[in-house]
């Protein structure tokens, strides 16, 4: 199955509209769920969605809905600022 993108937590079942993260609570069938969540596309879906999704971690009824298996939830954003700061610090800007 996939992850949960804020958390990491893995679905066991299938994903629903109604569908809840077991450990965080939030939504688990929107788009930054989804395998076709693409940004930089148009309406950041790789898709062919008629209309924008405005709220991207909200869940929503889209027809093209898969889960995606690739997330790791904020751990991953976790190590974006590592990696940042770790950087910072080799030119002396402890700011980070």
């Amino acid at each position: 199955m996939g992850n949960c993108y804020n958390c990491g937590t893995e679905f066991e079942n299938k994903v629903y509209r109604n569908t809840e993260c077991t450990f965080c609570g939030k939504d688990a069938k929107v788009c930054l769920n989804c395998r076709f969540y693409s940004p930089g596309s148009h309406w950041d879906c790789s898709e062919s969605i008629r209309e924008a999704v405005r709220e991207k971690d909200r869940a929503n009824f889209c027809d093209f809905f898969e889960l995606a298996s690739n997330f790791t939830g904020k751990s991953g954003k976790n190590k974006e600022n590592e990696a940042k700061n770790a950087f910072n610090s080799l030119f002396g800007d402890d700011s980070g």
